[in-house]
């Protein structure tokens, strides 16, 4: 263990390289975005360390002081909205409803399949009944994986 502590002490970079990827890890795990900008910050500080010899008391001044910069910053210039403010970014549903589509294939008792954005999903007619291959139907929810569509106008 004591040859380990001594190799970081002579080789700054790899603690703060492997504390840029443990920290984008954690990030990459939880996605809370709390840990971005100070794995940002590590890998800045491990990058200086390959140039300059600031000692470890510079270095950890340096961490903490891009750290903050960069969080504050990231909040200022990136602010959550938009797309995440309602709700979680990767859900397209959201994006879906209201859109067009038309039917792949004739829809039997209410179910069938639609074409949308080039990809085919299954799709649920709100009332039920039938509709012909190539009929326009609108998006008006989503349930699962499963498209809620009704007779376009």
């Amino acid at each position: 263990m004591a040859g380990v502590i001594e190799l970081l002490a002579a080789q700054p970079f790899w603690l703060w390289g492997g504390l840029a990827v443990a920290l984008l890890a954690i990030e990459a795990a939880t996605g809370t975005g709390w840990l971005l900008w100070p794995s940002a910050s590590a890998g800045a500080v491990a990058l200086v360390t390959l140039v300059l010899d600031p000692g470890w008391a510079g270095q950890a001044v340096f961490f903490a002081l891009l750290t903050l910069v960069t969080t504050f910053g990231a909040r200022r210039f990136f602010p959550r909205g938009g797309a995440a403010a309602s709700g979680d970014i990767n859900d397209t549903s959201t994006r879906l409803i209201g859109q067009a589509a038309r039917t792949v294939d004739a829809f039997h008792q209410g179910e069938g399949r639609v074409s949308l954005d080039g990809k085919e999903w299954a799709a649920h007619l709100q009332g039920g009944g039938s509709l012909t291959t190539g009929a326009e139907v609108e998006v008006t929810g989503v349930r699962g994986s499963i498209l809620e569509v009704r007779r376009r106008s």
